[in-house]
């Protein structure tokens, strides 16, 4: 990793260092409203807080649950385990830079880049769907999630589970894939990833999660590689102030059971909530953003330089009200 990479990392860091401390606003002071647009932006700010803060806070007769395990319905790349309130609409931007150590003939990777466009939706408060299409092969992909149990205050569940499935759907043209004359059938161009996800919340500060996962490609490039690929995932946040969290995630594949060629995932980040708004800044391996891309063709070597900058911006709105 040469010295321009480390002096690009510095500045990163400083800006997000500058970015944390700007977000908190001092004990008994208030921010200074100009005109009645901004208050009206104002307020629809905090509506929109409440709308997301509210799937986290205890329901139902005799129930007290660990609220807030994560504050995103994805961690960095992954899942999380917090699906958006029912009724509730989620416009997702994800977006991942060329590689660092190509330096500066690309910008450090800001000439090249991966996006994702994706929409997700509160059916339940127990079942989201969502639905996206990154750049990376053109590829199209869905998923549900579905809250099986949430961990309780104090005595009782220690956990909270839920099931991700995810198919995705890539569609570049067949003689990029592969060689001219070969047979290339829809169904080769499709993936199929499962996740359990097990969170909790140990503190006010630090949440934990696992991700076994079981990938299924219909075709694999060699005769040697499995169709069938199962990874685990670890990630966790830990709070630095009332809206300053630090994330990381990280997937190992096992031996036997993964592509040749790539790497495991690490990512790194910082998560900023601001209203209605949960901004993601973060350094991970991965230029790909879809499950199955992101666990078993990632690429980059953190040893090496192969680290991408990225972020992740998304916005709420209120579909459906609840009474």
């Amino acid at each position: 990793m040469n010295s321009r990479l480390f002096i690009f990392i510095a500045v990163i860091v400083s800006v997000l260092s500058y970015t944390a401390s700007f977000a908190q606003v001092r004990p008994g002071t208030k921010p200074v409203i100009n005109d009645s647009s901004d208050t009206a932006d104002e307020k629809a700010d905090m509506e929109l807080k409440s709308l997301v803060d509210a799937q986290y806070r205890n329901t139902g007769a005799g129930n007290s649950y660990a609220e807030a395990i994560f504050k995103s319905s994805r961690i960095i790349n992954g899942q999380s385990i917090e699906n958006i309130p029912g009724g509730v609409l989620e416009f997702r931007i994800s977006h991942r830079f060329g590689e660092l150590q190509q330096g500066s003939e690309t910008s450090f990777g800001f000439d090249n880049a991966t996006t994702r466009l994706g929409l997700n939706y509160g059916l339940f408060s127990w079942l989201m769907i969502g639905a996206g299409r990154s750049t990376f092969q053109k590829e199209y992909d869905g998923f549900l999630k579905i809250r099986i149990l949430r961990q309780k205050a104090g005595e009782g569940m220690p956990l909270s589970v839920s099931f991700v499935s995810a198919p995705s759907i890539q569609t570049l043209p067949s003689d990029v894939l592969v060689p001219s004359g070969t047979t290339y059938n829809f169904r080769d161009r499709v993936y199929y990833t499962n996740q359990l996800l097990l969170a909790r919340k140990f503190n006010a500060r630090l949440s934990l999660q696992l991700m076994p996962t079981y990938i299924h490609y219909n075709i694999v490039t060699t005769s040697d590689e499995p169709n069938n690929e199962i990874a685990m995932g670890i990630a966790g946040r830990y709070k630095l102030s009332k809206r300053i969290a630090l994330t990381a995630e990280y997937y190992y594949r096992l031996p036997s059971y993964r592509l040749n060629g790539y790497s495991n995932t690490l990512s790194v980040g910082i998560d900023i909530e601001t209203g209605g708004h949960v901004f993601q800044l973060f350094l991970t391996n991965s230029a790909d953003i879809t499950e199955r891309a992101v666990i078993e063709e990632t690429t980059g070597d953190w040893t090496k330089g192969g680290i991408h900058f990225g972020f992740n911006l998304s916005r709420v709105f209120n579909v459906v009200k609840h009474k």
